[in-house]
C-alpha cells in the first residue's frame, strides 16, 4: 500500500495525521504543500484536484485523495485497526469523538490562518488585534476540554491508553503557546501533553522535525 501526506509542518491537522500514521506504524511519503509561499500552494492547480477545499492535510492512498483530518483518522482506524485510537464501548468512543470535535470544530478553525487573514483583510484588524481575537476563543475552547479531560482522562485525554483525542490535544496546546494563551489554568491538559510526547511515534510527529520546518 502506497501512501503519501500532502501537509504543511505547523499545520495543526496535518500533524493530527502524521501522529495517527506514526502510532500505527505506517510508512508514508511526506509532500510538503506550504500555506504561504507563492500565494499559497493550497491553492495550486494539482492540489486543488486534490482538495477543492484548498486546506491540508490530503492523505493519499493507492491514487485515492481523502482530505479533512477526522476522515482521514477514522479511515486510518478502520483499514488498520490495532493499535487502536477508540476505546471499545460506544458511549465511550462518542466521548472521545466529544473531545475530538471541541478542538476540530471548536478551535481550531477560529484561529485557522485563512481566517486571521479575513479579520486583516476585509476588517483591517491589526495582527495584535488578530491575535487578540482567537486566542479568545482558544481559552474559551480550552476551558471546556479541561473539565471534559478532568472528569473522563486519566494519564491521557480518555482514561489510560492513547486515543485520537491526544492526537488533537497536543497539536492545539503547541497553538495556545504561539497565540500567547495562558495555560498555567490547564494543568491536567499540560500533564497529558507531557505523558503524551514521551512516545517517540508522537515525538517524530512535531512540526519542528518536520523537512519543510522553517525557523521562526
Amino acid at each position: 500500500m502506497e501512501i503519501v501526506l500532502h501537509g504543511y509542518w505547523r499545520s495543526s491537522s496535518s500533524w493530527r495525521v502524521r501522529s495517527a500514521l506514526n502510532w500505527k506504524g505506517l510508512s508514508y511519503e511526506n509532500k510538503p504543500v506550504h500555506l504561504v509561499a507563492n500565494g499559497g500552494e493550497q491553492y495550486s492547480a494539482n492540489h486543488s484536484e486534490l482538495n477543492p477545499m484548498h486546506e491540508v492535510p490530503v492523505l493519499v492512498v493507492d491514487g485515492k485523495a481523502l482530505a479533512q483530518s477526522v476522515a482521514i483518522i477514522e479511515y486510518l482506524e478502520e483499514l488498520y485497526p490495532e493499535p487502536s485510537l477508540f476505546p471499545e464501548s460506544p458511549i465511550d468512543r462518542a466521548r472521545v469523538r466529544q473531545m475530538i470535535e471541541l478542538i476540530n470544530s471548536g478551535i481550531q478553525p477560529i484561529q485557522n490562518l485563512r481566517v486571521m487573514q479575513r479579520l486583516g483583510g476585509d476588517y483591517n484588524l491589526s495582527r495584535a488585534q488578530q491575535l487578540c481575537w482567537s486566542r479568545r476563543w482558544i481559552d474559551d475552547g480550552l476551558r471546556a476540554l479541561n473539565v471534559l479531560v478532568e472528569r473522563y482522562g486519566g494519564r491521557y485525554c480518555f482514561g489510560d491508553n492513547i486515543t485520537a483525542a491526544d492526537l488533537f490535544l497536543v497539536p492545539q496546546i503547541y497553538n495556545a503557546r504561539r497565540f500567547g494563551v495562558d495555560l498555567a489554568k490547564y494543568q491536567k491538559l499540560l500533564d497529558v501533553e507531557a505523558c503524551i510526547e514521551k512516545h517517540p511515534q508522537f515525538a517524530a510527529s512535531h512540526p519542528e522535525r518536520q523537512v519543510d520546518a522553517v525557523a521562526v
